[in-house]
């Protein structure tokens, strides 16, 4: 499949099935993978009053273009984790993201939880910890699909908390987690402040994988890469400024996790179509797709195929290059990732 620059859909071949086309899934929140209706029926059996967006005006319209714009976002992010109070409301987010990354073509998922933000009610981070990962066990057994973890730390909050949670990582290491990332809005926090917290992961042999170049430019994805050694990133799809960033990218292997409907939730991006993807895949740069945060942007894992799909006419051979990439970008086992590269090849044939 090479070639993976965007060209236009030849209108005599019928357009396959999105859904249908294998997927690994590298950039999905833990809360924001909540349903919404699972999230309502939680919050009315605890009487917990959700806010106007999350119930009547959902999906809620959003906007990051300031940090008051990103606070009401966290908000309502922070108001629906409030909604998992028991173990079994764990275990029922994880099978139901399972169930609907399959639902979607997903054969690999890496889940990102920052276990500091669950650990008052669940009785700790490495508590928290234990549970995610019986969670994601149960729910690949039930589901067939593959499931790993990446641990995020939150760069609003203390650097050594982050080296709490990368210590935290590396003791999961090899046992389920496969990575350490920090998130959260990229306008707060000093970037380098976080490098010993990613020393401990990268010794640990963790996938070092921070957000960068979404809310911030080429300036912080330079950072990222300098500063915390990112072997791939989440979003940095703003290094399409920096053609000279771009070639280095491409060229050192670091993919980015682009994540379009929640750039235009956001406001990155205008619309779907100022999204630049083909830019992006015409520097030949490895492109994983994901979701982000379903529950909060209205849109899982196939929609972002779809809607790149019509935004910028993609033809099927662009849509399977860009499944193939998302898991050669992946910590999926080899033989999964086999696998799935002969079943995109059989869904392009």
């Amino acid at each position: 499949m090479a070639g993976a620059g965007a060209g236009p859909v030849d209108r005599a071949e019928p357009r396959r099935e999105v859904s249908r086309l294998p997927k690994a899934h590298l950039h999905l929140h833990f809360t924001g993978s909540m349903r919404h209706d699972t999230l309502l029926e939680l919050a009315e059996r605890d009487g917990i009053v959700l806010p106007d967006p999350l119930v009547e005006d959902w999906p809620p319209q959003l906007s990051a273009a300031d940090e008051k714009g990103w606070f009401r976002f966290q908000r309502l992010y922070d108001v629906a984790r409030s909604v998992l109070r028991t173990p079994d409301d764990v275990r029922r987010l994880v099978l139901e993201a399972a169930e609907d990354d399959v639902r979607d073509g997903g054969r690999w998922l890496e889940i990102q939880v920052d276990p500091s933000g669950y650990a008052a009610r669940f009785g700790g981070i490495t508590a928290f910890t234990d549970l995610v990962l019986d969670c994601v066990r149960d729910a690949s057994e039930r589901t067939g699909l593959g499931i790993a973890v990446v641990i995020a730390a939150n760069r609003t909050r203390h650097p050594l908390d982050a080296r709490t949670l990368a210590r935290l990582a590396a003791q999961y290491a090899g046992r389920g987690v496969v990575g350490f990332g920090l998130s959260n809005d990229e306008r707060r926090g000093r970037t380098e402040e976080f490098e010993a917290a990613f020393r401990i992961a990268e010794r640990a042999g963790l996938l070092l994988v921070p957000h960068g170049g979404e809310l911030r430019g080429p300036d912080h994805v330079r950072q990222c890469l300098d500063r915390l050694g990112a072997h791939r990133l989440g979003h940095g799809v703003r290094s399409v400024e920096d053609p000279a960033l771009l070639d280095r990218l491409v060229e050192s292997g670091v993919a980015l996790e682009v994540c379009p409907v929640s750039n235009v939730s956001l406001g990155v991006y205008s619309d779907l179509t100022s999204v630049p993807l083909p830019q992006l895949l015409a520097a030949g740069a490895t492109i994983a797709l994901g979701a982000d945060d379903p529950l909060l942007f209205g849109s899982r894992l196939a929609g972002q195929y779809a809607t790149m799909r019509a935004a910028h006419d993609l033809d099927d051979t662009v849509l399977a290059r860009l499944a193939e990439m998302s898991f050669e970008a992946s910590q999926a086992p080899s033989d999964v990732v086999a696998a799935a590269k002969r079943d995109i090849a059989d869904w392009l044939g």
